[in-house]
């Protein structure tokens, strides 16, 4: 009975080094949860139950758990990198079967797929619309980066901040002619875009009047007036009172790309007529041409956007995320992975920033929770529990070979 006792004590031992050189092993990799060995002592018992004079029998291993506390975040600069920063898990889908893992270690295979080295797919929630503000929270996609062209964007709207000056005098040359410099005060232009992404240039003509504190405003597109022209005042002060609003809407202008035709809103309320010098303090439009995919930004609350060259930013979809009521319960599935188990119950889904989720650092990656000076003491602790189980079988045999030989 005592060398089966002293087995066990070896036995658990073993599996004690076993679980501390594993996770001297995965010391640095990403997402990696250091394992623990856990024991339970054995009794034997007979039809009366266990007495409280009966010896043990040893010890039994009677789990391995997986220590799921925060790793240290480590900065990478590479956008695929992502990192958990609080509870929950990425959720992936490798061949439709569903797994879950803490290494944001990404990369980008030949169809666009955002996949682990595995090749397991990400999975995120689709946008439920263009803002990237609101996601289908009930159903998981694949997340894919388009290899396609940003659609343009026509311009609808441009702000033009400009400050008249107060000293002007009507041009000495009339009619306007946009030819002839002459026959107004000062121009400006700015770079519209039609429905099909082909700019187009847009120029404004400012023409003093023989009347106080008024303006003629003449507006082409590609040299072509865009309607008659508009009427600015402002009064005594410097501030526009016409038109009241502060803006003007301009007739429809129709391109020759075939695109569709414009129509423009001038938002004019920066506009004033102050001093002596004629300036152009803000000018801007909303529209934009087609753009090329440069990269991808992940927000902390796991909203991916594909950014292009024309500045647009794309919603792909937000990172689902995935948490277990047991997440000791996890199957380990090896390549940084686990699989949901009776025992861990049913993954409950979220987003980043939101309930118990972390957020997330895009950027960055987390290493490895395991403690290196911790494990070498256990592995000194074990090696110990194993020599001294050692001694005790060859104690007992000294003891059985003296017993042996009575006369």
């Amino acid at each position: 009975m005592t060398f089966r006792t002293a087995l066990s004590g070896i036995s658990a031992a073993t599996t004690d080094l076993s679980v501390t050189s594993n996770n001297i092993a995965n010391v640095s990799t990403s997402g990696f949860k250091a394992g623990r060995a856990e024991f339970g002592d054995l009794y034997a018992a007979s039809i009366f139950g266990t007495s409280r004079n009966t010896a043990g029998a040893g010890v039994r291993v009677t789990g391995i758990t997986q220590q799921f506390t925060q790793g240290s975040v480590e900065f990478t600069n590479r956008n695929l990198d992502v990192a958990l920063s609080g509870g929950g898990f990425f959720t992936l889908s490798n061949n439709g079967a569903t797994t879950y893992s803490r290494a944001g270690n990404f990369q980008v295979d030949r169809n666009g797929y955002v996949v682990n080295p595995s090749g397991a797919r990400l999975q995120v929630f689709p946008p439920a619309g263009p803002s990237g503000t609101a996601f289908e929270t009930g159903r998981l996609q694949d997340l894919q980066l388009r290899t396609t062209d940003s659609a343009p964007n026509a311009t609808g709207e441009v702000i033009v901040g400009s400050n008249l000056p107060a000293n002007a005098t009507p041009p000495a040359v009339t009619p306007f002619n946009p030819t002839d410099t002459n026959s107004f005060n000062h121009s400006t232009s700015v770079t519209v875009y039609d429905s099909l992404g082909v700019a187009h240039v847009h120029t404004l003509y400012y023409v003093k009047t023989a009347t106080a504190n008024e303006w003629q405003l003449h507006n082409y597109i590609d040299g072509t007036a865009v309607g008659a022209a508009q009427t600015l005042q402002y009064d005594a002060q410097g501030a526009l009172t016409s038109p009241a609003s502060g803006f003007l809407t301009l007739p429809a202008y129709t391109p020759t790309s075939g695109a569709a035709a414009m129509t423009l809103s001038l938002d004019l309320r920066g506009s004033t007529q102050y001093g002596e010098r004629f300036a152009i303090n803000d000018l801007r439009q909303d529209g934009y041409t087609t753009g090329r995919l440069i990269g991808i930004e992940i927000s902390q609350q796991g909203v991916v956007f594909a950014r292009y060259t024309n500045g647009a930013a794309d919603p792909l979809g937000q990172l689902a995320l995935s948490t277990f009521p047991n997440p000791q319960g996890l199957q380990t599935l090896g390549d940084n992975a686990w699989s949901q188990t009776f025992e861990s119950g049913d993954a409950r889904r979220g987003a980043a920033g939101s309930s118990d989720f972390g957020l997330v650092q895009s950027g960055a990656l987390e290493t490895s929770n395991v403690e290196l000076t911790e494990q070498l003491v256990n592995m000194i602790v074990a090696q110990r529990n194993f020599q001294a189980n050692a001694q005790m079988i060859q104690t007992n045999d000294q003891i059985q070979q003296t017993v042996i030989n009575l006369r």
